[in-house]
């Protein structure tokens, strides 16, 4: 890799010591009668890669698993290291290069993994460990997986509940619901969805059954708002309509039901009543 390490020293120690590794020879060494190695070390400044003695002196692996250990731990993220790339790089073929991967997963110094790629396909995930059984700070970035149904946004909280009028009589809602759609000119943040007018709707036209006319309804709704922005303006009027509904209107010392106006049959007066008929004129 194209990385530099200029606190590496020439050479290192191994782990081993010179213990019981079959190159070596106990009581006199090898240079001490006439052979063995010398080394003439220049230090890397540019493209070097750092190996441990434990895997350049390993005592189970194979000369070819550690030649293809260095040579993996030499190539940047990302680079292929199937069987095939490996033998169309290398002369041993793809029988020798599968054995002596498997020596590195045995060992610690390969893993290897099946996942799925987002568009179904099976691909292996190969991570390569220079140091078996320890972790380091950065480790290599999981692939992106498709968003899960728990990604979506959280569904939105209910609406307080409105008072329901006795008689939803058509007109008597519609007017209701120009009350609603008029709030905005008097403040822009009493915008509200048509789902949200839907629900405010019945509220509103309880309040118009109590002798109240439309604009003073429009003027309990907009009058001492806070200052600070609305988040949920249907909330609040929805509150309002709730927590301030005027009493009903009296009629001979009782709460009187006010029935919603009717088109007599015979005269075609208006008059209220729960039910369309004739008007009490008539019917006497």
């Amino acid at each position: 890799m194209d990385t530099q390490h200029t606190n590496v020293r020439p050479s290192a120690q191994s782990r081993n010591d010179g213990k019981n590794h079959p190159s070596r020879r106990t009581g006199t060494t090898a240079a001490s009668c006439g052979g063995g190695v010398t080394h003439d070390n220049a230090r890397h400044t540019t493209r070097f890669t750092v190996i441990g003695n434990h895997l350049a002196q390993h005592a189970e692996l194979s000369l070819l698993a550690i030649g293809l250990a260095v040579h993996i731990q030499s190539l940047p993220s990302g680079a292929s290291v199937g069987i095939r790339s490996l033998a169309a790089r290398f002369p041993e073929g793809t029988t020798r290069i599968a054995a002596a991967l498997r020596e590195l997963e045995t060992h610690g110094y390969l893993r290897r993994t099946r996942e799925r790629t987002q568009d179904g396909r099976m691909v292996t995930r190969t991570v390569s460990c220079n140091q078996p059984g320890r972790t380091g700070a950065t480790q290599e970035p999981k692939p992106p997986r498709p968003a899960r149904r728990e990604d979506k946004p959280p569904p939105r909280r209910a609406l307080p509940a409105v008072p329901q009028p006795a008689y939803p009589a058509p007109d008597l809602l519609q007017t209701a619901l120009g009350v609603l759609s008029g709030l905005r000119r008097t403040d822009p943040r009493l915008l509200i969805s048509a789902t949200d007018a839907e629900h405010l709707v019945p509220g509103v036209a309880a309040w118009l059954e109590r002798d109240l006319t439309p604009e003073a309804v429009h003027s309990a709704l907009t009058t001492d708002l806070p200052p600070e922005p609305l988040h949920r303006p249907a909330a609040l009027l929805a509150h309002r309509l709730s927590a301030q509904l005027p009493p009903l209107p009296l009629f001979r010392g009782a709460p009187a039901t006010r029935h919603p106006l009717q088109n007599c049959d015979t005269c075609d007066r208006a008059y209220r009543a729960p039910e369309p008929g004739t008007c009490g004129a008539c019917r006497s």
